[in-house]
């Protein structure tokens, strides 16, 4: 990744649209979840579906903006959310597991998540 590995990682718990730019993500960081957006923090969000991600930073020139689909299956947005959390911090491991698509439980069991395919 382009961040530094002591940088701070925030997954969203609530998903968001797709289609919201930089200053608008900046300001659900700033509004919703309570943070700073310039403050180099990561920001993970993701759509409804968990199909779609986008990481929003700031490093000391202006907001790098980072949007991964996946080709097949979900990502796996963290489980432990505490009551009423608008985020949750992740490690710099388990964000690169989410990015990948995989389970982040035991690594023995990691699984790619598989979406049910509709009758077409």
């Amino acid at each position: 990744m382009m961040w530094r590995r002591d940088v701070r990682i925030y997954v969203a718990t609530e998903p968001v649209n797709m289609s919201l730019s930089f200053d608008r993500l900046a300001g659900i960081v700033r509004d919703q979840l309570g943070g700073e957006p310039r403050d180099g923090t990561v920001v993970v969000f993701h759509n409804r579906r968990r199909t779609h991600v986008k990481l929003l930073w700031h490093d000391r020139g202006g907001y790098w903006l980072l949007y991964k689909r996946l080709d097949r299956g979900t990502y796996r947005i963290p489980l432990a959310i505490p009551q009423g959390a608008t985020k949750v911090e992740v490690s710099h491991r388990e964000v690169l597991l989410l990015l990948d698509g995989i389970d982040r439980g035991l690594l023995r069991s990691a699984r790619r998540r598989v979406r049910a395919r509709s009758a077409a």
